[in-house]
């Protein structure tokens, strides 16, 4: 180390500016990797979706910014875009609408969403669906998902009710393509 110093002291006192600088810069740049990881890992996350289980409300290629903290603070509503790990592969992520809360009763007939009894309008749906599901309680601490083309969507009708330790976060916002740029709302 005291060799790297005397080197450094013969240097001309610009060269040793420029090297201080650089270490500053160095500092700089690790400070903010690391800020931007905790973001990463505990607020917020970019996805992008693959899948066109979400038509129209995202499309293939769609990138979206996922709070992940928001839900401890409050309880999932229905209607919120999730991004959730797959049940049958953990290690991948989905995209789908909360349709169902704990305790309700959810039953789809003829391709139409009853919650409780009571007939859902589901204005973000892609086309007329088909199918039929339930009647089937929700478990306490479980959802019930959908896409929002649900003709072509693998969700909670295939595999099953979600728990709240598989949801990642609420897609806030689509940020990619430019000319898709919106907050995501609820219903």
């Amino acid at each position: 180390m005291t060799r790297v110093r005397q080197w450094f002291s013969r240097l001309p006192v610009d060269w040793r500016r420029a090297g201080r600088s650089t270490l500053d810069f160095g500092k700089t740049l690790v400070i903010a990797f690391l800020l931007a990881q905790l973001v990463m890992v505990s607020v917020a996350q970019a996805f992008q979706v693959e899948q066109y289980s979400m038509e129209p409300t995202l499309l293939p290629h769609d990138r979206v910014l996922v709070n992940k903290f928001l839900y401890r603070f409050r309880e999932p509503h229905r209607g919120d875009v999730i991004v959730l790990r797959y049940p049958r592969d953990p290690g991948k992520n989905y995209i789908k609408r909360i349709v169902g809360l704990p305790g309700d009763r959810v039953e789809i007939r003829n391709g139409h969403l009853s919650i409780n009894g009571r007939a859902v309008e589901e204005v973000y749906l892609n086309g007329q669906p088909s199918g039929d599901f339930g009647p089937d309680v929700i478990p306490v601490g479980s959802f019930f998902v959908l896409g929002d083309n649900r003709n072509n969507s693998e969700d909670s009708r295939a595999f099953g009710f979600l728990t709240r330790s598989q949801i990642v976060g609420q897609a806030a916002l689509i940020y990619w393509p430019p000319n898709r740029i919106r907050i995501l709302r609820t219903r």
